[in-house]
Order: C-alpha cells, then structure tokens, then sequence
C-alpha cells in the first residue's frame, strides 16, 4: 500500500475542478468599463471605408463616425481615442493643419459631445498624422527632429483640443517635457481640470505598421524610424525614467504602447506608481489576433485572453480595436 506521505497534500486542482469554484477564485475580470475604443476618421469620404491591413476596422466619415460612437454608447464603452486622416494636400513640415480650429478633429469632438455628451473623447496631441515627413515633431533645417519647436506647435494643438470640448488629451509623440509645458499652457487658458494622459512608455516598435496604413502615413514616413524620440524596444527602467519624469511634470494617467509585448513593463510601472496606468492594444497586435482568428489558427478566445494579460498586469485602462467586439461578448 502506498504510504500517505508520498501523496500530495496540497493538490491545486481542487481549485479548478468545479466551474462555481473557478469563478469565484478568478482574480481578474475584463468589465466593459475597462475599454477605450480607438476610432479612425477622414473628411474626405463620405461612407465608411475599409482598412485592409486590419480587419474589422473602418476609416469613417463624419457621418458615419457616430454611428460607431452609438455603438459605444449603447454598450456602455465608457470613452473613444480619435485618430485622424488628414488629406495630404494639407500637411506640411510643422503639421500647421494640427492646430486648425476648424479642422477635422475639433470637429469630430463637437459632434460627439453634441451627440453623447456621456461618452468621453481623448484627442490624441502628436504631428504624424498631420506632416509631410510622417514624423511626431517638426524637422529643422539639419534634418533633425526640433524638440523644443515641436513642443510649441503641440502646446497649440493641445488648446485647439481643449476648446473643442476634449475630455482628456494624450500627449503621444515623446517629446522631452512636453507634458510640463502643455500642463502650463492649458492652466494659463482656465483648463486647470482637463486631465493629460501622457504616453509615457511608448515604444520604437514595429507593431505600429496597420495604424500608419491606417492614418495614411506610411508613405510620408518612406522608411524611416522614429528611434530618436520613442524608446528602445530593449529597454525598461528608461521607460520608467520616462514616467517618473511626466508625473513630476504634472501627468494625470500613464500609458505603455503598445501592450502584449511590454507587459512587463505595464506590471513593474503599476507596481511603482501611484497613478493609473494605462495600456493600449496597438494596430499590429489586433491584426494578428484577428487574422489568426478568422484564419482559424486561433479560437475567438484568445481575444478575450490577450485582454485580461492587461488586466492582470496592472491596467487601469485598455486602448484595444476590440472594444465593441468584446463588449458585445460581455454584455450579452
């Protein structure tokens, strides 16, 4: 007979045996709650159109943007990031189309909140989308990124936001003390509540390529990188050095970009930090998921999967095309 001792005691799996038992043990849960749905907008179409390198997802119209927003709405998605496409004919060095007060996003933010006052809007503050070299500053005459000058042009475009009605801006391109300087720029114009979520951790990463055909910037970029100002994809106490510094200048949230690849990162600086910390599920990574999905090298699980990485490691918040996909799972 076999002795006791040489049995374990401590058998884990009476903790996953019954599926009651798996339920209440689970530790983290993905809530609707958690989800901000990115969304990609051009005032020269006037349907929806498809974007190829990302399945599912959809460049809208002024028009159709806000049925996408009723979406949200109705399922409770409490927030969307707008991204824009701007027309080429109207972009330049300095991305002056950046800080029109009639161009595309502040008109995008007035129509949501008209519409759905209840759901909030984060603008994203960067020059990409907007120059004609597809980088996030300004380029000088040496053909170097300008740090300081880029950062007058995005205090600029912060407060063209911030009229518009944005609830939360979030300072994208890396440049150095830029959030100290938007901080200023937005008390001294009676902005003191309007939050900045501050891409602190953001990447030089190769995951962002179906967003760049997406915004329709890959061709400006011809090529290039952008590893003077985003951070090295081997590295991780620099991007904390990056968020210790945008929370003494004056951050009200923290992101890392993108997620599944640095969720070290995200667990660490969660781990570190007092304030929330934010991820965002990028264009590379959804399409991967997606096309393996619909491929069926993967099962729709791992949707949800790859959501709760995020909430496991710490996210407060997660930026993910899979929003209203998700929500639609969880609500039903």
């Amino acid at each position: 007979m076999t002795e006791l001792n040489s049995f374990p005691i401590r058998r884990l799996r009476r903790f996953r045996e019954k599926e009651f038992i798996r339920k209440i043990l689970q530790e983290n849960t993905l809530n609707v709650n958690d989800l901000i749905y990115p969304i990609f907008v051009s005032e020269d179409i006037s349907e929806k159109q498809v974007i190829q390198s990302m399945p599912g997802i959809y460049r809208h119209s002024l028009k159709s943007i806000l049925y996408e927003i009723e979406k949200c709405y109705k399922l409770k998605i409490p927030a969307v990031a707008i991204f824009p496409v701007i027309n080429q004919s109207k972009k330049d060095n300095e991305g002056s189309e950046a800080f029109n007060e009639k161009g595309l996003v502040p008109k995008v933010i007035e129509k949501i909140k008209n519409s759905f006052p209840e759901i909030g809007v984060i603008s994203d503050v960067a020059l990409d989308p907007y120059t004609s070299h597809g980088q996030d500053g300004f380029v000088n005459m040496r053909g170097k990124i300008d740090n300081d000058k880029t950062i007058q042009l995005l205090c600029r475009q912060a407060l063209v936001h911030a009229h518009a009605g944005a609830d939360i801006l979030a300072p994208s391109d890396m440049m150095d003390g830029r959030i100290i300087e938007i901080r200023k720029h937005l008390d001294a114009n009676n902005f003191y509540e309007l939050p900045i979520m501050s891409y602190s951790s953001k990447f030089s990463s190769a995951f962002y390529g179906p967003f760049r055909d997406a915004v329709k910037s890959t061709n400006n970029l011809s090529g290039k990188n952008k590893d003077t100002y985003q951070i090295n994809i081997a590295n991780c106490k620099e991007a904390f050095l990056e968020s210790y510094i945008d929370i003494q200048e004056g951050a009200d949230f923290l992101m890392v970009k993108p997620g599944m690849p640095y969720l070290d990162v995200l667990f660490n600086l969660t781990q570190k930090v007092f304030l929330p910390v934010f991820t965002y599920q990028v264009s590379g990574e959804y399409a991967m998921i997606k096309n393996a999905v619909n491929n069926g090298i993967l099962t729709e699980s791992a949707i949800l999967e790859s959501l709760i990485s995020f909430k496991r490691a710490g996210a407060r918040g997660i930026l993910s095309y899979f929003a209203i996909e998700i929500a639609e799972k969880i609500s039903s």
